[in-house]
């Protein structure tokens, strides 16, 4: 279904010598040296570029809101998408600091958004409650995964060089949390955190909801589809896709905190080679999201203590692959006549 290429080794080899020439000691600029090799491997140029950035940010609701497991109202999500819209958002703010293109898709929400300048994929008005029913179909989940694919494949063809995803969708972090659970077969006591600030009774009471969501359904941890249809979320699944598009296409995907991990875990199942595609932008104060990470096998750029979503943390992280790529506007010890260090 998906074809997304092997990395670029050759190339890869190629840039590094390049930035071992550079007039630096080796490795002085330490993970940045790392970071363009990384993205040569990705992209197949010895001058890989990131900008400009896309920000694709998804919405949808979640029907386990039911339950009471977020500090939020569910109506919260339409008022944020208008505050997206409107461009009062935290990820509004460093999406135009970092010249980002914006877009913000509702794949999902619970209710008709009164106004323009999104884009309306809408599947569904929301999944249903996965502590009494299969969250959606495995069909509503396939195609709220072709929804991000297909978006991302837009920005793509925009100029895009770099890809952040990011979501709202109140009550997320439980159907985050219950994927991750399901994937890793790590207890939920370990993974499930406060979210946007519940207190510790709410905590204890998500906690066990999605216990007793995995006991229902047993979802299938090999199964992308299966996981999303039985206890997913529309828009995991629409990010998801996005990143599928964005490695077939050798668009570098900067991960932002738990959710968007969490998505990039199901996107692995769909084709194991997406990973090579990703670079972690931060580590949330999630609990889960450190698991995700050590999951994927990555190293986060920043922790910055963030817990936001929308894609914020990998906005704020974004300058950095910028700094790794203008590391090779740098003079050579044979450009510069600068002698080179022996052993």
């Amino acid at each position: 279904m998906f074809h997304i290429p092997a990395l670029n080794e050759q190339v890869g080899r190629e840039v590094e010598h390049h930035v071992n020439q550079l007039t630096k000691p080796p490795g002085s600029l330490g993970r940045l040296e790392q970071i363009v090799i990384e993205l040569a491997k990705m992209t197949g140029s010895h001058a890989p570029r990131v900008t400009p950035p896309g920000v694709l940010v998804f919405a949808a609701d979640h029907g386990v809101a039911e339950e009471g497991v977020s500090a939020f109202p569910q109506e919260v999500t339409a008022q944020m998408v208008l505050n997206f819209v409107s461009g009062g958002a935290a990820v509004n703010v460093f999406s135009r600091q970092i010249g980002a293109k914006f877009a913000v898709v509702d794949v999902g929400v619970a209710s008709d958004i009164p106004t323009e300048g999104f884009i309306s994929q809408k599947i569904k008005y929301g999944t249903d409650n996965f502590c009494a029913k299969e969250a959606m179909t495995r069909d509503e989940a396939k195609q709220a995964v072709l929804v991000g694919y297909e978006q991302a494949h837009r920005m793509i063809q925009e100029g895009i060089r770099c890809l952040i995803v990011g979501e709202m969708g109140i009550a997320n972090t439980t159907a985050a949390s219950a994927i991750l659970a399901a994937i890793s077969g790590e207890t939920v006591e370990r993974l499930v955190g406060k979210g946007t600030g519940i207190s510790e009774t709410v905590l204890a009471h998500k906690r066990e909801v999605i216990e007793r969501a995995l006991e229902l359904h047993r979802p299938d941890a090999s199964d992308p589809l299966d996981l999303l249809a039985k206890i997913g979320g529309l828009e995991i699944a629409a990010m998801a896709g996005a990143m599928l598009a964005a490695a077939e296409n050798r668009i570098p995907i900067l991960l932002d905190g738990f959710i968007c991990t969490t998505a990039a875990l199901v996107a692995r199942l769909f084709h194991p080679n997406v990973v090579h595609y990703m670079i972690a932008g931060h580590r949330s104060q999630e609990p889960g999201h450190r698991v995700a990470l050590q999951l994927l096998r990555k190293e986060p750029l920043l922790d910055l203590h963030m817990r936001l979503g929308e894609g914020s943390g990998a906005s704020v992280a974004f300058p950095l692959l910028q700094f790794a790529t203008n590391m090779l506007n740098m003079a050579t010890f044979e450009s510069a006549k600068v002698s080179q260090g022996g052993e």
